[in-house]
């Protein structure tokens, strides 16, 4: 798995985030989803180097192999700002001042942020499984919350670490062989640690206090995205279920927009691979 990438822990402040990184060409950046780790990337990212790409994958704060401050009590410790940071400061570290960026699932509200956040770092933007953490709340349904409750859950305070911790086998199931082995053992691995898990939920506690006013503020100042960007979404999950064409809702926050359906459940860098990485290819060379 990811044979010839460098890997290695950067220091950023008041985080570590653990990377690995190989290739040759213009940077790029992969950023993973819950509960994944950067791992997730290892079918994409040599496809990728194959195109003529340096590509870029860390752990988010929190996540698998990288670790950032104790939470706080206003959850901004691990908001998608400070995610944003860790990565810029990463790819400043490496070299790399401007990059091309693609983020899937909680991985892609990081690349959001980072987009809007710091424009002339970011050439590109590619936003997976996704749409602004305000758009989702301003549509609350009865549907929505039936299908996506585990944001609501995961928001309690306490409980959902106690829940987990207790079996997180029996709360996180992956397939070794739709996943890859090394993938799902370094993924089984990160759910079976207490202080991952409590990142990971931070991550979503964030979502619903602090990422969600930081929206609400880009909002209302009229701020969008001013790169280019890749919207893309498995067809085989319910984002189109539940709104129809996101295309239609990302108009809100980009004029450069673009994007399709991956054939894929939800977890499509491991289950549609090479479809990923032709569209983030050819999006990325343009």
């Amino acid at each position: 798995m990811f044979e010839d990438f460098t890997t290695e822990r950067i220091a950023v402040g008041e985080a570590t985030v653990f990377v690995r990184h190989g290739g040759e060409g213009p940077p790029v950046v992969l950023l993973h989803g819950h509960p994944r780790t950067s791992a997730t990337w290892h079918r994409v990212a040599p496809l990728l180097v194959e195109r003529g790409f340096t590509v870029v994958c860390p752990d988010l704060r929190g996540y698998g192999r990288s670790r950032g401050p104790a939470p706080s009590a206003d959850h901004a410790a691990h908001a998608k700002r400070a995610v944003a940071n860790d990565v810029l400061a990463v790819m400043r570290h490496l070299g790399h001042p401007r990059f091309a960026l693609a983020g899937h699932d909680r991985g892609s509200y990081a690349a959001l942020r980072l987009a809007l956040d710091h424009p002339d770092a970011v050439s590109q933007v590619a936003l997976m499984d996704c749409l602004p953490i305000s758009e989702h709340l301003s549509r609350i349904t009865a549907e929505f919350a039936t299908r996506w409750w585990h944001w609501f859950f995961f928001a309690q305070p306490d409980v959902p670490e106690r829940v987990i911790n207790a079996d997180p086998d029996r709360w996180y199931t992956g397939d070794p062989h739709r996943m890859g082995e090394e993938n799902h053992a370094e993924w089984r691995e990160a759910v079976h640690n207490p202080q991952v898990v409590r990142a990971m939920l931070e991550d979503y506690r964030a979502g619903l206090t602090v990422d969600l006013r930081h929206e609400e503020a880009d909002r209302a100042a009229g701020r969008r995205l001013t790169c280019p960007a890749l919207i893309l979404w498995s067809t085989r999950d319910d984002l189109e279920d539940l709104y129809g064409d996101p295309l239609a809702i990302w108009r809100d926050w980009a004029d450069d927009l673009r994007g399709h359906g991956i054939d894929s459940g939800h977890h499509m860098a491991e289950e549609a691979p090479g479809a990923v990485a032709a569209a983030l290819g050819d999006f990325f060379r343009r």
